[in-house]
C-alpha cells in the first residue's frame, strides 16, 4: 500500500533552493566581475559547507551513507534503468547520489578557484597574500645600491609573470569549471525527468513539500 512519507528535511530543501538561486546568480553575472558575482561566490562555498556537514550528521535521508553507494550498486541501478525496471529509492537512487557528490565537488573547485582569481586581481578575499614588506632605502647610500635596484626590479619582473600566469591558470579552471558545473546540471535535470517518468513520481514536488510516496 502506497502512503506519504517526509523524506527530505526542511534544511535540505532550503539547501537546494539556494544553491539553484545563488549559483544562477553567480553564473549570470559572470561576465560582469561585480560584487553581486562575489556575494553570489560566497554564498554557494557556505552552502557548500553546510552541505557537508548536514550530510555527515543531519537526518536519514540527508546523510552520505545513504546515498553514496558502491559503482556496483549504480551499475545495477542504471541497468534497471535501461530495462524500464529500476529499484525504487525513497532518498536518492545511487545514481543520483553520486551526482550530489560530483556537484559539491565542482561547485568547490569553481569557487576556490573563483576565490584565487579574485585574490589576485584584486588582493582581496580569504586565499589573498599578504602585503609584502616595503623595504627603505637611504638617500645617503642610494648611488650604492643600483646593483640592488636592479636586482630589485628583475625579481619584480618575475613576480609578476608569476602571477600574470597563476592568474591564467585560475581563470581557466574556474571558467572549466563552472561548464563542467552547467553540463552536471543539465544532467541532473535529465536524471530527475527520466526517474519521475519511470517511478510516477513528481521529484520537484517532492523536493519543495519534502514528502514522496513509499512504494513499499
Amino acid at each position: 500500500m502506497s502512503k506519504e512519507i517526509r523524506v527530505w528535511d526542511p534544511l535540505v530543501r532550503l539547501f537546494h533552493w539556494s544553491l539553484v538561486l545563488s549559483f544562477t546568480i553567480a553564473y549570470l553575472s559572470g561576465e560582469e566581475e561585480s560584487n553581486l558575482h562575489i556575494y553570489a561566490g560566497y554564498v554557494v562555498l557556505g552552502l557548500i559547507a553546510f552541505r557537508v556537514l548536514w550530510g555527515l550528521v543531519g537526518t536519514r535521508y540527508a546523510r552520505f551513507s545513504d546515498f553514496v553507494t558502491s559503482p556496483a550498486t549504480v551499475m545495477r541501478y542504471l541497468k534497471g534503468l535501461l530495462a524500464r525496471k529500476p529499484q525504487h529509492y525513497l532518498g536518492h537512487n545511487p545514481a543520483g547520489g553520486w551526482m550530489v557528490i560530483a556537484m559539491l565537488v565542482c561547485l568547490f573547485i569553481v569557487s576556490v578557484s573563483g576565490l584565487k582569481v579574485y585574490a589576485i586581481e584584486e588582493g582581496l578575499g580569504p586565499l589573498a597574500a599578504d602585503t609584502p614588506a616595503l623595504t627603505l632605502v637611504s638617500t645617503a647610500r642610494a648611488d650604492d645600491d643600483d646593483d640592488d635596484d636592479h636586482r630589485g626590479h628583475e625579481k619584480n619582473e618575475n613576480r609578476h609573470s608569476e602571477d600574470e600566469a597563476a592568474e591564467e591558470f585560475w581563470e581557466e579552471l574556474h571558467e572549466v569549471s563552472s561548464n563542467i558545473m552547467l553540463l552536471l546540471i543539465f544532467l541532473h535535470i535529465g536524471g530527475v525527468i527520466v526517474a519521475s517518468r519511470m517511478h510516477d513520481e513528481h521529484l520537484v514536488k517532492a523536493m519543495i513539500t519534502g514528502k514522496k510516496v513509499s512504494k513499499d
